[in-house]
């Protein structure tokens, strides 16, 4: 299920990233969705409940205060896009690798 988030709203950068520059709704509505989905993953891992381990935790967390801060940068158009594509790709390598240790 994560695996599939993260890539629908990968797809979403990267197609907001080819936008045209007059295309604004576009390019928030995909900064707008990674955010949130980081977010909550922020949210999720800051529950004492949760059962990754805290050094996990605590960096999904940091990525997801970076991520917020790039999200602004690039509806500023101050950075781009390819780091926010770049570390969920990562984040999906890493879930598919855990798929197939399951």
């Amino acid at each position: 299920m994560e695996y599939r988030l993260f890539g629908q709203v990968t797809r979403a950068l990267m197609d907001a990233s080819q936008a045209p520059a007059d295309d604004i709704a576009t390019r928030i509505d995909a900064l707008d969705w990674n955010r949130k989905v980081w977010s909550a993953l922020a949210t999720d891992c800051a529950l004492p409940e949760n059962q990754l381990p805290m050094e996990l935790r605590a960096s999904i967390i940091s990525l997801s205060l970076w991520v917020g801060r790039h999200s602004s940068a690039v509806m500023r158009k101050e950075e781009d896009f390819e780091p926010l594509i770049e570390i969920n790709r990562m984040i999906m390598q890493g879930l598919a690798g855990r798929a197939d240790a399951a």
